[in-house]
């Protein structure tokens, strides 16, 4: 704990969205889908301490399983003493890893090169971005404060990429922009899958002190974990993707209202989606999950034509995606 309670919990409440460490296990399972994609690659893990990230060390381990040309990590240095970096540096660093040397197919401390940073690692300094244009993907968890403008840089610079990002992020008109022209779409791990982070000192005692056990965090082998509404992001192709969505309702008038201020019926869960109706339909943004772009059009977000939120009886359900089906239209 901090010597200033104060000031770790105002840290804590201010980094809370910045603090979260992906585990190896749901690196794994989500990753497991583009083994196809990394084969003679470099890719770039920025904004994971790379002394300490999971990223670096799936990839490192399976370098030559993946056959991987390089991997670089870095991450924006330690704040202070009381920062995540098991390490508490205040000197940022930046990992370089060509594959194994000595035949043991082990990540050696002698076969990975570590330089110092003249920047503090930022993924927007000179140095990082210099990185990032060398790199052909991109796989991090980013500061979820930072989401849209660590997009729309990977974006900008035309790299693959697999993020994660709270799911909620498909909210941000920016990112629902890029999904909506199909430069951007969910990664194969469910939207609602149970994810728990490693998180700072500070930050697990914000969690216990502020949010409900089962809810905000659990505690796993004595160690406060958290829960995030987190979604991986990606513009790699995966099987799920182009799976059909099968649908087995029939529409009814009764079954499926109109929302007030748009031609289009409100469907509340995605398994509801009738399978005979051709017009206009609003959806949670969990159907994201089961999106299949030859089988969906993406028409519209929230807004209805007065612009504002949709609205049913005069009630504003939760955000909603206007779809169409395309084999119906």
């Amino acid at each position: 704990m901090s010597e200033n309670p104060n000031k770790a919990l105002h840290d804590a409440k201010r980094d809370k969205n910045d603090e979260y460490y992906t585990q190896l296990t749901d690196i794994e399972k989500e990753l497991k889908h583009y083994k196809r994609y990394f084969r003679g690659k470099v890719v770039y893990c920025n904004c994971d301490d790379p002394r300490v990230s999971n990223f670096f060390h799936y990839f490192s381990y399976n370098f030559e399983h993946l056959e991987l040309k390089r991997l670089i990590t870095t991450c924006y240095r330690s704040r202070d003493r009381d920062s995540f970096s098991r390490y508490n540096s205040n000197q940022a660093i930046w990992l370089d890893y060509n594959g194994d040397k000595n035949g043991n197919t082990v990540p050696d401390i002698k076969e990975i090169d570590v330089h110092p940073l003249k920047e503090n690692g930022d993924f927007r300094s000179e140095e990082c971005v210099k990185m990032l244009e060398e790199a052909d993907i991109v796989v991090t968890n980013p500061p979820f404060s930072l989401f849209r403008e660590y997009v729309k840089q990977i974006i900008e610079h035309k790299k693959k990429f697999i993020i994660l990002g709270n799911k909620n992020a498909i909210t941000y008109k920016e990112i629902y922009h890029l999904i909506k022209e199909g430069q951007l779409w969910v990664g194969y791990t469910p939207m609602g899958a149970d994810m728990l982070f490693e998180v700072s000192p500070n930050l697990a005692c914000h969690l216990v002190e502020t949010k409900k056990e089962g809810s905000g965090y659990k505690i796993v082998d004595d160690k406060v974990m958290a829960r995030s509404q987190s979604a991986w992001f990606t513009n790699l192709e995966h099987k799920k993707r182009n799976e059909g969505l099968i649908l087995t309702k029939k529409y009814s008038p009764k079954a499926y209202p109109q929302y007030d201020n748009f031609d289009a019926i409100e469907v509340s869960k995605t398994k509801e989606i009738p399978r005979d109706y051709n017009g206009l339909m609003g959806v949670p943004i969990s159907f994201l999950d089961k999106y299949n772009p030859e089988q969906f059009e993406l028409v519209r977000f929230r807004k209805g034509d007065d612009n504002k939120d949709l609205t049913i009886n005069g009630k504003t359900p939760f955000f909603r995606i206007i779809i169409r089906n395309r084999g119906l239209s």
